[in-house]
């Protein structure tokens, strides 16, 4: 799970990283004043909260030395359509604007902590040379990079600290207070179950190291034991994928038409590849689970239903802990209480796979019903071709 930059400075501050003075992120220009009030003297920074890298250069981020300037530019930010490297050619409309006071730098750094998965352990992936693409970097200065691998039971510790610190040449009056914000990041990381904590740039000040910036992910898989994340809106997810997660359904909404509902990930993963070799496109990811009950597989086939791209309707079901003969009286007790107005083909195989069959083909509903999961695959796309023409 992404958070935006203004979610993630509030964590680092919590644990007593310094971040710039915080007006507040507002939704429109009225609220504005009060927000540059709160972040205190100019010249104040205004950031547009999104999930991207490169909006400075996309104009997301602008400096304003008066209160006017800032209305000027608050103004034609809000609202605005941001299109940036990471956006794949694609605009993200500008919501929200973080409002900061400005800093003085000395120095800017780049610091993050990323999931090394060669070696199993955070590593700590930093550089003298902060403010820019690390990709970039990485490719035209790549003796610019220094990777410190991090022992994720005791974090970072200060002899390490300090041979970070003076590999990126960090003043000497300015080290302990650097090993002091290294140190917490990387407890940061530890401590969320991050995947990536980025700070670019990370800046030595005057009075120490502050984070300029930050991104962070965390791994939704472990939000079992951060309840305060898992609180957190889940700013990429669609409305369907938000409803599906509230109630413990796998769903991640696609851009074709023929929905599919099994039990399993890797059968589900399996059925969307075969979709697509039978010439067709799957509208979603939808795991059931494997104990798919009537409840479970009526909530699964309403979200299916509520992408309109849906031109047909793939369940494939493979029954062990759960046998087939359930999972079809599921599905049909399910479609008795929904309206489906669109072609639903079935699939069952595994434990009590005949029982199964005979209850949908005694339903009195038309399910096209196919033997293997290729001829499932081909009767869906054929039929989604003549439901699209």
């Amino acid at each position: 799970m992404k958070l935006l930059e203004h979610e993630g400075k509030d964590l680092l501050k919590a644990r007593g990283i310094p971040v710039p003075p915080n007006g507040g992120v507002i939704t429109s220009t009225r609220q504005l004043d009060k927000a540059l009030r709160r972040a205190g003297r100019a010249p104040w920074v205004l950031k547009a909260q999104v999930l991207a890298g490169g909006r400075g250069k996309a104009g997301g981020i602008k400096l304003a030395k008066t209160a006017k300037e800032a209305r000027t530019l608050a103004k034609a930010m809000i609202g605005m359509d941001l299109t940036t490297h990471q956006t794949h050619g694609r605009s993200i409309k500008v919501k929200e604007l973080l409002i900061e006071g400005g800093v003085q730098i000395v120095r800017e750094l780049y610091f993050s902590v990323v999931m090394d998965r060669k070696n199993s352990c955070p590593t700590i992936i930093a550089s003298a040379q902060g403010g820019m693409e690390i990709e970039s970097l990485a490719a035209e200065h790549p003796e610019s990079i220094i990777r410190m691998p991090v022992d994720p039971t005791a974090g970072l510790r200060d002899f390490a600290a300090r041979r970070l610190a003076f590999a990126l040449n960090v003043e000497a009056t300015q080290i302990a207070e650097f090993c002091r914000v290294a140190k917490a990041l990387v407890g940061t990381f530890i401590e969320l179950d991050c995947s990536m904590l980025e700070i670019n740039p990370l800046i030595l000040t005057p009075k120490g190291a502050m984070a300029l910036d930050a991104k962070i992910i965390t791994d939704d898989n472990a939000l079992y034991r951060q309840p305060a994340l898992a609180k957190v809106r889940d700013h990429e997810a669609s409305a369907l994928e938000t409803e599906a997660k509230a109630a413990d359904i796998s769903y991640v909404g696609l851009d074709g038409n023929i929905g599919c509902m099994v039990n399993g990930a890797g059968l589900a993963m399996g059925t969307m590849d075969t979709i697509a070799l039978a010439g067709g496109s799957p509208a979603n990811f939808l795991d059931v689970g494997g104990g798919a009950d009537e409840e479970r597989v009526t909530h699964a086939l309403k979200l299916i239903l509520k992408d309109k791209k849906v031109k047909v309707i793939l369940i494939n079901i493979f029954g062990g802990i759960v046998k087939c003969d359930m999972i079809a009286l599921g599905v049909v007790n399910a479609l008795k209480k929904i309206k489906l107005k669109i072609p639903l083909v079935v699939r069952l195989q595994g434990t009590n796979v005949d029982a199964g069959k005979e209850i949908l083909a005694k339903s009195g509903i038309p399910i096209i019903q196919a033997g293997d999961l290729w001829t499932a695959a081909q009767k869906a796309v054929s039929t989604a071709q003549t439901a699209g023409n």
